[in-house]
């Protein structure tokens, strides 16, 4: 599969992939926010920032994204002056802001992306009525197959539909960019579902306004 994230080992510098000087301050973001992260880097010019991912995927796995998270701090530590978590909760259950809490470095606010993208006061005061809305992300509707379709099981058994989406009506395409190829995959993949569709452009909300605070 391929996905738009810097290799998980290595840190994206201005320089390219390599060593990374002191006194920066580094991104640990989920893989796949990785282009969005990049271009709001280019587009306001944050050369102090520096980028490493953490595997796309762990938004299937929320249970390894705290461990992960700590071992990169730990790896990283004598390289920079200051980090920045550029996950929400994504289903740690409140253990990713302990541990960075514990760490001294800070996070993204909100329980997830697609609350944060939308604005996490704006969403909190429509998710209650929303509650059969399924959400999509530019990422997620460029990786559906990946990410929904293939780990649910779809692809090989596609009656398994009703039994997950059964209680949904809607969904919400979070577009971050004005792309009408991308919108009409995102209604295709709405009518895969089975669903209505709606396409909301947030932009790059909460998260553009938090890393501008760096």
């Amino acid at each position: 599969m391929t996905q738009t994230s810097v290799p998980d080992d290595r840190t994206l510098t201005d320089e390219g992939l390599a060593p990374a000087r002191a006194g920066r301050i580094l991104l640990i973001a989920c893989g796949a926010l990785a282009r969005e992260i990049l271009d709001l880097k280019k587009a306001n010019g944050w050369n102090h920032l520096d980028l490493t991912c953490l595997p796309a995927k762990y938004h299937l796995y929320p249970e390894k994204i705290t461990d992960a998270v700590r071992e990169t701090v730990a790896k990283h530590r004598a390289e920079y002056e200051d980090f920045f978590v550029v996950y929400a909760d994504c289903g740690t259950g409140g253990g990713l802001e302990r541990a960075c809490k514990e760490l001294g470095v800070q996070m993204v606010a909100g329980p997830h992306c697609y609350s944060f993208f939308q604005g996490n006061e704006s969403f909190a005061k429509t998710a209650e009525d929303e509650i059969t809305t399924f959400y999509l992300t530019d990422f997620l509707v460029r990786q559906f197959e990946a990410f929904i379709i293939k780990p649910m099981g779809l692809d090989r058994h596609p009656e398994l539909r009703d039994m997950y989406f059964g209680n949904y009506e809607k969904l919400v395409y979070q577009a971050q960019t004005d792309d009408p190829a991308l919108t009409e995959k995102a209604r295709a993949c709405a009518r895969r579902l089975g669903l209505e569709f709606e396409r909301r452009f947030t932009g790059y909300g909460d998260l553009e306004a938090t890393l501008k605070t760096l």
